[in-house]
């Protein structure tokens, strides 16, 4: 039942089948394995997996999203919606549009990867005479950072000006807030059910090499899932940090919209009886496979978004929830055919290529059915036109 997280990935089951990382990439490898060696051992020998992924990703210099190693497109790991062409933010203007233009303020995008989004999204609102005064970029990563500037350098330097970029989220913000493909690369706990109850899994270093250790789980995980009455040997996550997140991001939303697009399911869809291993997954030179505890700073690691608990996370800060549907749905509602139609089919290449992108963008078997879209706002007077083909807010 796990599916990879970005198109175009080809499976790799077995994590000694993926290509050899290079001497320079290994040097760094042991640098990370290292630090979070010395971390294991102030703690007693292990880390919950929350924490190893924390660290995987997001430490100082060493982590995957914190270093250098590039990620993004053909020449990366993974591609993103954003990086399959300009379609995807086109539409994605319509609403942002729409949105500034009741409530004014600024555009908040939080990991924009490598700047495309950010760029595309402004020249767009720039054509529909939309454009807000300042477009901020919520990123740790230095070097992200770089490329992100580096990008609008190249495709919109007139608007670069626009650009900021953020620490921490502000603590009074109007406006726009989106997130593309950023919960599912925030640290997630996992559990495992067995006879004697639900256990909450840990890392630790044994024999030259990471391994999984078992210990019961807290109060919070078990309060999460022993309800669901999961049967024994059903591995999962729970992604505590994403929920945070959003509560985190509701208290700096004064007023506005927070549109959150990323992969995943409702929760009864999440914990189906037949996902048994769960949704983890990691992604390495464009191949998936299921092993995080390998080729640790080099690979992004995922789990797929429970979308039922980012609703209640967004409700409980007191936002309001406008919507939640497929990707496919929503960038049909945000105008995507009137996008096609306006195209020329007799500029062959173009026409192509945005025929490409519709396919890869829309269909079930791509992007358009895994993807979600989930809304929320406040002191928002109008719904999102977005949502008007296929709202599935009762399925949440």
């Amino acid at each position: 039942m796990k599916s990879p997280r970005r198109h175009g990935q080809t499976a790799a089951p077995d994590p000694r089948a993926l290509p050899p990382p290079t001497v320079e990439e290994q040097a760094h490898s042991i640098n990370l394995q290292r630090l979070i060696q010395e971390e294991m051992t102030s703690r007693g020998g292990e880390i919950s997996f929350a924490r190893f992924m924390e660290l995987a990703l997001y430490a100082p210099g060493l982590g995957y999203y914190a270093a250098g190693k590039h990620k993004f497109g053909a020449a990366g790991d993974f591609v993103t919606a954003p990086e399959l062409g300009s379609l995807f933010a086109r539409c994605l203007a319509r609403p942002c549009g729409s949105i500034l233009e009741q409530v004014g303020g600024d555009i908040l995008e939080a990991g924009a990867g490598s700047g495309a989004l950010a760029a595309d999204l402004l020249l767009e609102l720039e054509t529909l005479g939309r454009l807000p005064e300042r477009y901020l970029i919520l990123e740790l990563s230095n070097e992200l950072r770089d490329r992100q500037a580096e990008t609008l350098r190249r495709k919109a330097p007139h608007l670069l000006k626009r650009a900021r970029w953020l620490d921490a989220l502000p603590a009074d913000f109007r406006g726009v807030m989106l997130a593309n493909e950023l919960l599912d690369a925030l640290p997630v706990e996992r559990f495992k059910v067995t006879n004697s109850g639900v256990r909450q899994l840990y890392v630790a270093w044994e024999n030259d090499r990471f391994v999984w250790r078992e210990k019961p789980a807290d109060g919070k995980i078990r309060a999460r899932i022993e309800p669901l009455a999961l049967p024994p040997g059903y591995t999962s996550e729970i992604n505590f940090t994403a929920e945070a997140w959003v509560r985190s991001a509701a208290d700096a939303l004064k007023q506005g919209a927070m549109l959150l697009i990323d992969y995943g399911f409702p929760r009864a869809e999440y914990y189906h009886p037949q996902r048994t291993a769960g949704t983890l997954m990691c992604h390495y030179r464009h191949r998936a496979h299921d092993d995080p505890l390998v080729l640790v700073g080099l690979q992004d690691i995922t789990a797929h978004v429970d979308f039922t608990a980012i609703a209640a996370a967004g409700r409980e800060a007191g936002l309001m929830l406008l919507g939640y549907t497929s990707q496919a749905a929503f960038l049909i509602g945000s105008g995507l055919e009137q996008l096609m139609a306006a195209s020329d089919p007799e500029d062959t290449r173009v026409h192509l290529e945005l025929t490409q992108q519709v396919k890869k963008l829309t269909s079930p078997h791509e992007m358009g059915e895994l993807y979600k879209v989930i809304a929320f706002g406040r002191g928002i007077p109008e719904p999102l036109t977005g949502f008007s083909l296929h709202d599935r807010r009762g399925r949440l």
